[in-house]
């Protein structure tokens, strides 16, 4: 069999005026709240419909940086009366590797006003991957087939191993079922080190996941990331998360994973060293940009794209208006 080789760059930032390609559209407001949080979901919702699931990281036990529960409450109250929050167990042992303890710390951390189907609790399901060179499959919660739409809303933020966890992570590893799936990504087979896949490697194998979550739902899926409380560190680490010290910037929100992922980037990029050191660092010594580029490769989408105002009168902006005067960051 042919050996199967990681790409490389991922270490690399590929500024704007070097990409080549389509534009996607892509919106933002600055306004983070529950208003602002409804405001550009209605921008990018038109498929979300029948049986809808969201898909959302649920955190650890009192994890500090995940999305606001109130904020969701509201979204689900005034837009998704009947979506299910959905979820899959963890693939190290903690307080969310049994159905059990996840739905304990589920209640613990508040998401307790929409029901909560935790996808691998009954059983596993395989979706196809279309292209890839790692898989060809990817075992997902089994449940996930049974929805008709997904809303993909991401805290978006550092990552211990992809650099940075958006859309693409959220998806990649939070479909991904805790006992097959999750390993087929993070682990070698035949290694006894379960972290044993990582940079480019390691994100080619998350990102060939969430083309398989992509392409089941095609037009039926959307995209909202949440720039909020940015640690370098994921929400899987909860309260033992690194500080955060990049300042609060607002919501995108696209039907393009790819646009909305290097959107986010491009704003952190956009920001002042002294602003974004931390996270820059996070993400380029994982070497996180490959989840951008094989992205972009797999077909999932562009990573040129129409910033969209939607504070202002919906005009074009760049990401670089997106950090004009941030506030430094505080509890």
């Amino acid at each position: 069999m042919e050996e199967v080789k990681a790409g490389k760059g991922g270490e690399k930032f590929v500024p704007y005026n070097e990409r080549t390609g389509n534009e996607s559209v892509v919106y933002f407001t600055k306004d983070l709240s529950a208003a602002g949080l409804i405001k550009v979901y209605k921008k990018v919702c038109e498929g979300i419909c029948g049986k809808v699931a969201v898909k959302l990281h649920t955190g650890e036990p009192h994890g500090p940086n995940i999305i606001p529960r109130p904020w969701v409450k509201e979204l689900f109250e005034k837009c998704l009366p009947d979506a299910t929050i959905v979820e899959t167990n963890t693939y190290y042992d903690g307080d969310r590797y049994t159905t059990e303890l996840h739905r304990k710390t589920i209640e613990i951390n508040g998401w307790t006003f929409a029901p909560v189907d935790i996808m691998d609790e009954h059983g596993t399901t395989e979706l196809p991957v279309n292209g890839g060179k790692w898989f060809t499959k990817m075992t997902v919660g089994g449940s996930l087939v049974d929805y008709d739409s997904l809303l993909v809303l991401t805290h978006f933020k550092g990552h211990t191993m992809g650099g940075f966890g958006g859309s693409n992570k959220n998806i990649g590893i939070g479909c991904a079922d805790g006992r097959i799936g999750k390993k087929a990504i993070h682990t070698v087979v035949g290694s006894d080190d379960q972290w044993s896949v990582s940079e480019e490697e390691f994100m080619e194998r998350m990102t060939e996941s969430a083309k398989a979550t992509v392409d089941h739902f095609g037009d039926k899926i959307t995209f909202v990331n949440v720039m909020r409380n940015m640690s370098v560190s994921c929400d899987c680490e909860g309260v033992d998360a690194e500080p955060v010290v990049t300042p609060n910037v607002g919501i995108l929100a696209s039907v393009d994973i790819l646009a909305v992922d290097q959107a986010c980037v491009d704003i952190v990029y956009a920001m002042k060293k002294e602003e974004n050191h931390d996270l820059v660092e996070r993400i380029e010594s994982r070497h996180g940009h490959r989840q951008l580029s094989y992205m972009k490769e797999l077909g999932m989408g562009n990573n040129r794209y129409v910033l969209i105002d939607t504070d202002n009168g919906d005009v074009r902006m760049t990401a670089e208006d997106a950090v004009v005067d941030l506030v430094p960051f505080t509890e």
